[in-house]
């Protein structure tokens, strides 16, 4: 099938569905699902449309022929070809846990992407990357050599042509420069402790201070650390008798069910941005 995926946003007005489907119906389109939300607070309109065409066109060709209906409600739009899958590039530093989860996901379809590459700076999971056919990429980094090993990413990103960058427990903080070259297409995950247990070995303070609830965020990257604008978020009930190392466990799961959700609602162009907020059409 000839299958894209219309997202878009504007000031909410009056005939905005009825102008898309409108232009929908010119091109011979099918509508297989559509989702929409208005924001009372802030006035602005959000829109999924998933729908195919009797003919191949490519998606550019497609925004520019939408020109007119989105010009008229002043909309940020933009349409993609929903058979080519997003290329990804995943950063990790020596926890290993949501990098295992992605590269199984994908490996056995379960998640429709393409991985392009890892970077570590550290050596841990280079045996495990290889294993799966894909690149390896040891960045090492420190202060002196922060502004070249970010080069290198950025390249790799331009290289492989790179749709989205994943932090799955990328324990080294972006520059700003990064965050803002990356801004949207970028992901980052967390435990969702903070701003409380910062630092090392976040899940033995909690469990010194003998919290009952962890979780874990996942975020778009910003350059205000860790304070991007939230895709995903779940939590896990704990109890006095379990352990540190139970917990980091627990985390562990959390953290990547809630990564590999949020990559794959953003490759399949689920998530709108509203000012700090998302709207995640699930």
């Amino acid at each position: 099938m000839n299958d894209y995926i219309l997202t878009l946003s504007c000031p909410d007005r009056i005939g905005i569905v009825h102008h898309v489907t409108g232009w929908l119906l010119g091109l011979q389109g099918n509508i297989v699902d559509a989702q929409q939300f208005g924001d009372l607070a802030t006035q602005r309109f959000f829109l999924r449309v998933h729908f195919s065409l009797p003919q191949d066109v490519a998606s550019a060709e497609l925004e520019q022929r939408f020109v007119a209906v989105a010009d008229r409600f002043d909309m940020q739009a933009s349409i993609h070809d929903a058979r080519r899958k997003a290329r990804l590039l995943i950063l990790v530093s020596r926890q290993g846990h949501c990098l295992n989860d992605l590269l199984f996901r994908t490996h056995s379809g379960q998640l429709p992407v393409e991985i392009a590459g890892v970077v570590s700076n550290h050596q841990d999971f280079r045996g495990m990357v290889e294993g799966y056919g894909i690149p390896f990429h040891h960045i090492p980094v420190d202060a002196a050599s922060k502004h070249a090993q970010e080069r290198r990413v950025l390249d790799l990103v331009e290289q492989a042509q790179v749709d989205l960058v994943v932090l799955a427990r990328y324990m080294q903080i972006l520059s700003d420069s990064l965050c803002v070259a990356l801004s949207g297409r970028a992901i980052n995950i967390h435990h969702s402790f903070l701003p409380s247990f910062k630092g090392a070995r976040p899940y033995h303070q909690a469990h010194e201070r003998g919290v009952k609830i962890i979780g874990a965020t996942a975020h778009y990257v910003t350059a205000d650390l860790d304070e991007g604008p939230i895709i995903e978020q779940d939590i896990r009930r704990v109890g006095h008798e379990m352990s540190p190392s139970d917990l980091v466990r627990v985390g562990s799961d959390i953290e990547s069910l809630v990564l590999a959700r949020a990559v794959r609602w953003h490759v399949e162009h689920r998530i709108l941005l509203n000012g700090q907020r998302t709207v995640v059409f699930r």
